[in-house]
């Protein structure tokens, strides 16, 4: 394998399927085979799951909603994600550890560095909600504290494109897709491939991003196994 240990950084929105929001069942079950499938291969997975298909914070203080109570209610939204994730993994009989920026007794315990590591170490699949547990941060910012603190080898971040493109690929067919980029050239290009916080934090600590199509059947194996399937940010 080429990543021991990974950090997997899915969106809310892609959770919705087809569906124009909430949770659709079979894209639930696509994704958590996917995640089996690497963890009955060796490899310890942590798992981050935006909420964006339930609440978003942002669209909440556009329409004149107080921020902070806006973005705890979108970190609310991500433990509704992560629960749904964790009983399906279950389901398929993969053990996990479900952690939050926010404590919710019973459901979760509070994040802690060591509770991760532990957990990941003992075959578990961790599911990290809540983002950091404050205000202001996304969920991206979220995935990238958390794999600098589990000592992740790399973010993989699953979209619904195979990479990073010159251009929006859904919008202009002539967009050429990137297999690698510096953290400096992706910045000099203004690519959007996380928010600037997140991406700042990945440069300043050599963390490496690799950006691939989650929503294809065994990419993500595809992935850890070392195919270059998406595209890799690195130094």
């Amino acid at each position: 394998m080429k990543y021991n240990r990974i950090l997997l950084k899915l969106s809310g929105e892609s959770l919705m399927g087809e569906q124009a929001y909430g949770i659709s069942p079979e894209m639930l079950t696509m994704y958590c085979n996917e995640i089996k499938q690497a963890h009955d291969k060796g490899v310890q997975v942590a798992v981050v799951i935006g909420g964006g298909n339930i609440y978003r914070g942002l669209q909440g203080s556009a329409k004149g909603m107080d921020r902070v109570q806006g973005d705890y209610m979108g970190m609310m939204a991500t433990m509704i994600n992560s629960l749904a994730l964790q009983g399906e993994l279950e389901r398929q009989g993969v053990k996990t550890e479900l952690l939050g920026g926010l404590a919710i007794e019973p459901i979760s315990k509070a994040f802690s560095r060591r509770r991760a590591k532990e957990s990941l170490n003992e075959g578990r699949v961790v599911i990290i909600g809540g983002g950091t547990g404050n205000p202001f941060f996304t969920t991206d910012t979220a995935s990238t504290l958390r794999a600098i603190e589990i000592e992740a080898d790399v973010i993989l971040k699953g979209t619904r494109v195979d990479g990073v493109y010159t251009a929006d690929p859904e919008k202009d067919p002539t967009a050429k897709k990137y297999e690698t980029l510096t953290f400096d050239e992706a910045l000099t290009k203004k690519l959007k491939i996380m928010d600037i916080t997140a991406f700042a934090l990945c440069q300043e600590n050599n963390l490496p991003i690799y950006v691939f199509d989650m929503n294809k059947a065994g990419n993500l194996q595809k992935v850890v196994e070392g195919e270059n399937i998406g595209t890799l940010v690195s130094k």
